[in-house]
């Protein structure tokens, strides 16, 4: 059982959720920070009636102020933070002629700077204390790219080159940090993509050969093993979590 305290943004739903309630089950304090606070706060207070410690935090990861703010709560009502997962995302769809430079930056600016932000906030604390494990969610549409999302694949294929970065300047000093692509995953996200007429779930659920939609949890399992003990040979790696989809 862990007793290092986790970070995990975007957490008050899908994935993100899925990872805080995992993680506070094997033993972490989890804060769990998302741009929707009530989503949060209604995370952490789940996850303390389940006899986990778990603090929720109104947070938008663009604003660096408000990251580092978060961080120092963090520190001051959990303790500091030694697992950071960067989890918070947004999608869009739409063709590429059609993306206005305000969406485009809007994509970049929380799933890459957002990504980045969070990093600098608590890389120095795992610095001083010689241990820490860095999961950054990204997306299987980095590996063969997903037509009407150019925005959001190339902010999630930054991330991936972000990750190898960091796991090189940083493994020095016991940090790990690695990307988890989920592929096709029961999310809002996935749900909205769906409703919009983008997605055809029945048949992409067909091409998917262990025949069925990931699950959030298929995604925490992945996250709890890299942030462990067990993992600290492990680093600058892309665990592809799809169901055998892209391999």
């Amino acid at each position: 059982m862990s007793t290092r305290v986790a970070v995990v943004t975007g957490g008050g739903s899908g994935i993100g959720e899925a990872i805080s309630r995992r993680l506070a089950a094997d033993g972490s304090p989890v804060a769990v920070l998302d741009l929707d606070g009530d989503a949060a706060t209604s995370t952490a207070a789940s996850i303390e009636e389940d006899g986990g410690k778990a603090l929720g935090l109104a947070v938008d990861v663009t604003d660096r102020s408000a990251v580092d703010a978060a961080v120092s709560e963090v520190s001051a009502r959990l303790g500091r933070p030694a697992i950071l997962v960067n989890n918070a995302g947004v999608s869009a769809v739409g063709s590429f002629l059609d993306v206005t430079l305000d969406a485009w930056n809007r994509l970049l600016e929380v799933n890459l700077t957002g990504t980045f932000h969070c990093c600098q906030a608590t890389l120095p604390g795992m610095i001083e204390d010689g241990w820490g494990r860095i999961v950054n969610i990204s997306s299987s549409s980095i590996h063969s790219g997903s037509a009407g999302m150019s925005g959001y694949v190339a902010a999630k294929s930054g991330v991936v080159g972000l990750t190898k970065v960091l796991a090189l300047e940083f493994s020095k000093h016991g940090i790990t940090v690695n990307t988890i692509p989920p592929g096709f995953i029961d999310t809002p996200m996935l749900r909205q993509t769906v409703e919009k007429g983008f997605v055809d779930l029945a048949a992409q659920t067909a091409r998917t050969p262990v025949g069925r939609v990931g699950r959030p949890e298929d995604i925490a399992a992945a996250t709890a093993f890299l942030v462990s003990e067990e993992a600290g040979y492990i680093t600058g790696q892309i665990l592809g979590v799809n169901g055998g989809r892209n391999t």
